[in-house]
């Protein structure tokens, strides 16, 4: 049996990746080592978008071979030049690899590893979050994009991708239809499902606990409190539930995260006077299913958003999903009024007719759920494993 050893390049240990790299490291023929630029989410860090420290409460670095690039300077910082990793083609060469599966082209070390690589005979896969649907830059800028993405398509073998969106991008660049693989930018199905499931029994007392109403509904947002995730549309939109701009609207709004937009948002909320309305401030990974089960819709407004993982994870609690026309996961999750709603990114107006559509039929909103969780059971580790078998069949045959 011949074994493909492949090398994956990422920046630093990921959370929601860790589980897909400890399904790959399963597969008899897949001798996989990922190569860190940096080990900044290791322990305790400070996420600039987040606002605040943090330690991810969820293993990282269990059940796969890894090791961390050596870098000058400061390693606790990612931006194009940052960390600034030395020792890429000692490493390519070291561990004998066929193939080189870098995350993305956003730093400097990836680009390095796609000439090291090439040098040295071995194969490229790019897998990233890029999409069409990103923002404009001046003429000057946008050339100069246009002709960098190209040249690195150009130089890569096969291509990843984690959605329609993305594998539209990889088209427009040049890439060849054969040589695009779908790997779905996916997330651990079934944790979620598990802790979403365990969570039920103590629904009404996490309800209790936050001070909830029974039978009143509860719109959820997850995310990061960052201007491009446009918490504050839904906040305006859940505003004009109000049947008479007076009365406070019948469903709680509970916020899940922190970041720059957070202050803003509470001051909006407390000059309406209402209670309905909670910032329940960052939530770890294991806390988060809980009130994936207690929601009755999960709502991410955002522009500009190349996927949108929180989407993936509270669809394995069964729940509707409202989403923006600029969210990437959009396409290939969310299905107009069957398990969710896209509405117009910006247009408060058309998300609040989304709320009303959701939250307006109990049967229609449980039934909705239950087509998310079909649709999310079809878009797990399983799919990326075999996408990534075609791409590597694609350039070396059969792995076995």
């Amino acid at each position: 049996m011949r074994k493909i050893r492949l090398a994956y390049l990422v920046s630093h240990p990921i959370q929601y990746q860790a589980p897909l790299l400890r399904r790959i490291s399963q597969e008899s023929d897949i001798d996989l080592t990922v190569l860190f630029c940096s080990d900044l989410s290791v322990e305790e860090y400070r996420d600039t978008e987040f606002g605040t420290s943090f330690k991810w409460d969820v293993p990282l670095l269990e059940g796969y071979k890894y090791e961390f690039l050596p870098s000058l300077g400061n390693a606790q910082q990612l931006s194009f030049w940052k960390p600034f990793n030395f020792g890429i083609t000692r490493a390519l060469r070291k561990g004998k690899f066929d193939v080189l599966w870098i995350h993305g082209w956003g730093y400097w070390s990836h680009i390095m590893a796609v000439f090291a690589a090439k040098l040295l005979g071995i194969r490229v896969l790019i897998r990233g979050e890029s999409t069409l649907n990103t923002r404009s830059y001046g003429m000057l800028r946008q050339t100069a994009k246009n002709l960098f993405v190209r040249n690195i398509v150009a130089l890569t073998d096969a291509f990843l991708a984690i959605g329609t969106w993305n594998r539209e991008f990889y088209l427009h660049y040049g890439a060849k239809p054969s040589a695009v693989c779908m790997v779905p930018y996916a997330v651990d199905n079934a944790f979620f499902q598990m802790e979403c499931k365990a969570a039920t029994p103590d629904r009404e007392r996490l309800r209790h606990a936050l001070g909830l109403e029974q039978q009143r509904p509860i719109i959820l947002y997850a995310s990061k409190m960052t201007e491009r995730k446009r918490a504050g549309d839904l906040l305006e939109a859940y505003i004009r539930l109000s049947p008479d701009s007076l009365k406070e609207p019948e469903p709680y709004l509970l916020f899940i995260g922190d970041g720059e937009m957070r202050s803003v948002l509470e001051r909006r909320a407390a000059e309406l006077g209402r209670g309905s309305i909670r910032f329940l401030g960052f939530k770890n990974q294991t806390e988060l299913p809980a009130y994936y089960d207690l929601c009755d819709v999960f709502v991410l407004p955002s522009f500009h958003e190349p996927w949108g993982l929180a989407i993936n994870e509270v669809m394995n609690a069964a729940k509707p999903v409202i989403v923006s026309d600029q969210v990437g996961c959009a396409p290939d999750l969310v299905r107009h009024k069957e398990n969710g709603y896209i509405f117009r990114a910006g247009d408060i107006d058309d998300l609040c007719t989304a709320l009303q559509f959701v939250l307006g039929d109990k049967e229609r909103s449980y039934m909705m759920g239950q087509k998310s969780l079909e649709i999310i059971n079809g878009w797990g580790f399983e799919e990326d494993i075999a996408g990534l078998r075609k791409a590597l069949k694609m350039l070396f045959g059969d792995c076995q």
